[in-house]
């Protein structure tokens, strides 16, 4: 499963060549503002060296994302992460500026969690969003997530939201 597709994207899994559209996305600081900052390229280079890594021990992970006719989109996938003290698996999305509002964001974040369900069989998924984000908690509430609580991650106050049980039963 290194790639799949929405309607509109298509998303691929990271490689060292999305090293220089990350590092755009990422200086960005409208889009960096609910990542934790505009990240220094060296920063996103060890971005992308921990998510390749992640990759290669689990089978999933990030992927880059295109636009139909090639254009770098975001970053969107699935990770493993220690969120308040416990093993989670994360729902992640970042779409360049550009692109905001117009309903990508929630075509990606339904793709995976499809793919959460029938190729990962993954028991849930979690999704942190920064306070103050409400486009990310609509994504979210449309992908029929929960808000569970609020809690401190990276030094941020952030709302966690659970998806219903993904696996098949």
């Amino acid at each position: 499963m290194e790639r799949f597709a929405t309607e509109r994207l298509i998303a691929e899994r990271l490689r060292d060549d999305h090293l220089a559209d990350l590092v755009a996305l990422h200086l960005d600081p409208d889009v960096s503002r609910y990542l934790g900052g505009v990240r220094a390229p060296e920063a996103t280079a060890a971005y992308l060296a921990a998510a390749m890594a992640h990759w290669d021990r689990h089978g999933f992970g990030i992927f880059a994302l295109r636009t139909g006719a090639g254009e770098f989109a975001g970053r969107a996938g699935i990770r493993r992460a220690v969120i308040d003290g416990a093993q989670e698996l994360e729902i992640v999305y970042t779409l360049k500026r550009d692109l905001w509002g117009r309903g990508l964001a929630s075509e990606t974040a339904a793709a995976l969690t499809s793919l959460a369900r029938s190729q990962l069989e993954l028991p849930s998924l979690v999704g942190l969003v920064v306070v103050g984000n409400d486009a990310s908690c609509r994504v979210l509430e449309k992908c029929g997530f929960s808000r569970e609580r609020t809690i401190v991650s990276r030094g941020e106050e952030v709302l966690l939201y659970r998806s219903a049980a993904l696996s098949r039963g």
